[in-house]
């Protein structure tokens, strides 16, 4: 299994101008550092922790002292003929050096923070992927090429944007948001323009917001709006296509995700028709004896949260793929023993490989009762280090 560490798109730096390179960013094979660098050393950052108190609408917003962050949004949509189609937006920020590292002699042209944008819009047979690159300083402004503002709510990079329409003052700025993005590749343009309405509140992961990713502490500030009721249009194989669907959206920021020998992960964000989500994950490797380390959360409908340790998740792969010469799990048995149940979820389209400069599996998958075989949800899976 290759690990990955990306080398600070350095091409960016080089380049002097504010649009990405045509080429992605140099990838280096580095053993002691995780998956993508995520185990890599966190001297000079801020950390994350449970003694951390989130804070909203601040929050909301980048936290450049952190080495690593992201806005991640996913949906399951349909078409009026409820034919699925399956949705990602993601905006990353990578802070090139800790705070008190800058020298002195940096100038306007010295990149602080690093961005990096992800869409893809897939139906059946077709999944379309974009990525694109900016840098920045830690003051983020409105000409900024990217960012993300905390108030009033917007996250971008060129016209990839995320942006709030909430009005009251009294409501979270992440309540009502206006997700729209468009690019072209071979196959032509391809996007989408969707309204993202909150059924139900913030939620809070792992303990009070800290989210442990590993036996020896290392973990992350995490929070998801996973209530999403959604409306609008994408635009694919040259229609404008209506759709509707729930959404996800995480928030996660870190300067040492993982524990240095963790290969990889298996992410689940599930709906369930019940009213309920269930955020699991699985850490490939680095404990003792290599073992994984398990970790998830079960949402009820009004928004109470249970964290969920390994002792009250199992999760076993139960079908493998080969997806762009990747063998992924692409069929899962999940058992949740407090609550007495265990689900099937399957992709039901495998094409899902994201073949970006860190490329991963992302797709929507279904969710069936193990023992009536009757469909219960719908969500989104990630996997990363195969």
């Amino acid at each position: 299994m290759t690990k990955v560490f990306i080398v600070s798109l350095s091409l960016l730096l080089l380049s002097g101008c504010d649009t990405a390179p045509t080429t992605p960013p140099v990838q280096e094979h580095n053993n002691s550092s995780g998956f993508a660098g995520l185990g890599a050393s966190n001297q000079g950052y801020a950390q994350a922790s449970a003694e951390n108190t989130l804070s909203f609408p601040l929050d909301h917003g980048p936290h450049p002292d952190f080495r690593i962050e992201w806005w991640y949004l996913t949906a399951n949509l349909v078409d009026e003929q409820e034919q699925p189609l399956g949705l990602q937006w993601t905006l990353f920020r990578q802070a090139q050096q800790p705070p008190a590292a800058k020298p002195e002699s940096a100038t306007v042209w010295d990149a602080q923070q690093l961005w990096m944008a992800h869409i893809a819009l897939s139906q059946n047979n077709n999944h379309r992927v974009a990525e694109r690159f900016a840098r920045g300083s830690n003051h983020v402004n409105t000409k900024s090429q990217a960012g993300v503002i905390a108030q009033p709510f917007r996250a971008w990079l060129d016209n990839w944007q995320l942006n709030s329409l909430t009005s009251s003052a009294n409501a979270d700025a992440l309540d009502h948001l206006l997700l729209s993005a468009q690019a072209t590749d071979k196959q032509g343009s391809f996007g989408y323009q969707l309204e993202l309405t909150a059924e139900g509140p913030l939620v809070h992961h792992g303990i009070a917001g800290f989210s442990q990713k590993s036996a020896d502490g290392q973990g992350s500030m995490y929070y998801s709006q996973p209530f999403y009721r959604v409306k609008g249009e994408v635009m694919l194989n040259n229609e404008t296509i209506k759709v509707s669907g729930q959404a996800w959206l995480d928030r996660e920021w870190s300067s040492q995700l993982l524990d240095a020998h963790q290969t990889g992960w298996d992410w689940f964000s599930l709906h369930l028709n019940s009213g309920a989500r269930l955020m699991a994950f699985r850490l490939r490797g680095g404990g003792n004896n290599n073992t994984d380390y398990i970790s998830g959360s079960w949402i009820t409908s009004e928004g109470q949260l249970q964290p969920l340790g390994a002792a009250d998740i199992t999760l076993e792969p139960l079908d493998w793929t080969k997806v762009d010469g990747h063998n992924v799990p692409i069929r899962w048995r999940l058992t949740l023993a407090e609550q007495d149940l265990t689900v099937i979820v399957t992709a039901p389209e495998t094409n899902r490989w994201m073949d970006t400069s860190v490329p991963y599996w992302e797709g929507a998958v279904n969710v069936t009762d193990a023992n009536t075989e009757q469909a219960i949800g719908q969500g989104y899976l990630e996997m990363t280090g195969y």
